[in-house]
């Protein structure tokens, strides 16, 4: 009888170093009772004379208020960010997240800078429209990213309306919209290089 030899792969390095280091930022988010969240971690109104908030316009996806708020956001990009790395590839697909955070980061400061901005959330919004549109042809919007952009987006809008909680509803919209144009934009890519 053969044995079966099952062994851990890492199979999406992207994806992978982005959550290691998202766990790293909550850890010294814990050690340093939310300074670091404060300092390195989230965007707001600070001066631009600092040199640390054009860093904070990246780095505001790595850091997040508490478990719950890392837990559900790494959910969903566990979930669509290992197929997108594999459909795009790592370097494709860390160029989606740092232009995703950029201008999540942007807008939320030029918007909204008396609030703090901080997690993953632009970026996971941008990977669900980006799933959605992995495979198109030219000319063609698929259904489901229909059905997607009206049910993700259409929600956020109405939240954002109607509710007032702690989420940036902004923030999901912009990333989804970044994911959508970057989508179109690689898979367009694709097809004119004939993969």
């Amino acid at each position: 009888m053969a044995k079966l030899r099952l062994k851990i792969t890492f199979n999406s390095p992207a994806v992978l170093g982005f959550a290691a280091v998202c766990l790293a930022a909550m850890g010294l988010n814990l050690l340093t009772d939310s300074r670091s969240n404060q300092l390195v971690f989230s965007v707001y109104g600070a001066s631009l004379l600092d040199p640390l908030t054009w860093v904070r316009f990246v780095t505001h996806v790595f850091g997040h208020a508490d478990w719950e708020h890392l837990l559900s956001n790494m959910m969903y990009f566990l979930i669509l960010g290992p197929m997108l790395e594999e459909k795009y590839g790592s370097s494709r697909l860390m160029i989606v997240m740092l232009v995703t955070a950029l201008v999540t980061g942007v807008m939320s400061f030029i918007l909204f800078p008396r609030i703090m901005l901080l997690g993953a959330s632009g970026i996971v919004f941008a990977f669900i429209l980006l799933s959605s549109i992995t495979q198109i042809s030219r000319g063609e919007i698929p259904l489901t990213f229909l059905l997607v952009a009206v049910l993700y987006i259409g929600r956020q809008l109405y939240e954002g309306v109607f509710t007032h909680d702690n989420v940036s509803q902004i923030t999901h919209i912009i990333g989804g919209g970044v994911g959508t144009v970057l989508g179109f934009y690689m898979n367009a890519k694709e097809k004119k290089a004939g993969r």
